[in-house]
């Protein structure tokens, strides 16, 4: 029998084909539809980006007027919703609660989703806006205050800074975190914009897809390693400390999160843009703390990894955990506000994936044992 090979985890396969993003690890650089992801952060809003990733092409003014208008507009939540988040269980994690505010508010919505390639998917835009809303209030209620009225006036991120706060941001705080989202908008066939477009190809609704994407997130090999990092530098203390620190753990073969990436092969561009707000944060608030730890700790890991001629760069992870920080953002908040930017880029894929729609199915190699006969359980 002819030996059968196959891809763990399905590393290298092309699973399909995609015009949306394109990584090109070798030279880190992030195109979106084209555009270079530095282009984008510096002269776009997320609002413009989502346009962009959804119907393929930049808006021009009267464009964009009516989408973000219908963008703002549904920020809102239903009151049953809000009730929700409210009675959801304390000890529960945000991104669990993320997951079934998705599968509850689409019953909450007056027209319905076609199961078919010509689905109606932008008009469930709104949950793009609603995600943004719920992680805010659902941190609102953990420190004792009520639900929060969005405003209409404001970015999508400095919307979400406000709804967090409970007061206006400083508009170059706004600025950024609307900047971070768009950053972390889109990134190719990663695990969970995978997950969506798989039940996609099932002709389940937009809003199933988008709750299983946000199920994948959760996962630990996944979401959540700028939380990692800012346990790091938590247990790190100090500058002084961080040489140290990274030198025991990597003699104890322990990974030094933030540092490396799967696809890039050089600096990661998204890395470069956050370490940039977080000089300019550090400075505004003349507190360096995080940021000296965190290029002590990537001179020192670098150091070591040249020694054995690998050179290994920051990811983006590495910088925004200390960005959000300073912002005033809880840790327990990193991977709903990846959720919060990915949103647009996983509507992007479902779209894309029912306009040309086959369904996932691939095969599994067997390992299992051989034919054999039941035995009655009086014989076992």
């Amino acid at each position: 029998m002819a030996e059968v090979s196959y891809a763990k985890g399905l590393e290298g396969v092309i699973a399909a084909e995609s015009r949306i993003c394109k990584v090109d690890g070798e030279n880190g650089q992030l195109y979106y539809l084209g555009y270079p992801i530095t282009e984008l952060v510096a002269s776009c809003t997320f609002e413009e980006v989502t346009y962009l990733l959804l119907y393929g092409e930049l808006p021009n003014r009267d464009q964009l007027a009516v989408f973000s208008a219908k963008m703002r507009n549904s920020r809102d939540l239903p009151e049953p919703v809000v009730a929700m988040v409210r009675d959801f269980p304390a000890s529960a994690h945000p991104m669990e609660l993320l997951q079934s505010v998705i599968s509850y508010v689409s019953s909450y919505v007056e027209h319905r989703i076609h199961h078919g390639p010509h689905c109606n998917c932008r008009d469930t835009l709104h949950q793009i806006s609603e995600i943004a809303t719920v992680v805010a209030t659902y941190q609102r209620v953990r420190d004792g205050h009520d639900y929060l009225v969005p405003r209409r006036d404001l970015s999508h991120g400095a919307n979400f800074l406000y709804l967090l706060r409970g007061e206006d941001p400083d508009a170059d705080e706004g600025e950024m975190m609307d900047k971070a989202l768009i950053l972390h908008a889109e990134h190719g066939f990663n695990a969970s914009t995978f997950t969506a477009r798989v039940v996609a190809s099932t002709m389940s609704t937009c809003y199933c897809s988008m709750s299983a994407a946000i199920g994948a997130l959760f996962g630990s090999l996944h979401g959540g390693a700028n939380e990692k990092v800012m346990d790091m530098v938590d247990a790190i203390a100090t500058r002084d400390n961080a040489k140290e620190w990274v030198n025991r753990a990597l003699d104890r073969k322990d990974k030094i999160m933030g540092m490396g990436h799967r696809v890039y092969r050089a600096k990661d561009p998204r890395a470069i843009v956050m370490e940039e707000y977080l000089q300019q944060l550090s400075e505004k608030k003349q507190d360096f703390t995080y940021y000296e730890i965190l290029k002590e700790v990537e001179h020192a890991f670098r150091e070591r990894m040249e020694e054995k001629g690998k050179p290994i760069y920051p990811n983006v992870d590495f910088f925004s955990g200390a960005v959000y920080r300073l912002l005033g953002i809880p840790t327990i908040l990193f991977t709903p506000i990846f959720a919060i930017s990915r949103a647009s880029g996983w509507l992007s894929h479902i779209l894309e994936q029912r306009s040309d729609n086959r369904l996932f199915r691939p095969k599994a190699l067997y390992t299992g044992s051989g034919p054999r006969s039941v035995v009655p359980i009086a014989e076992r």
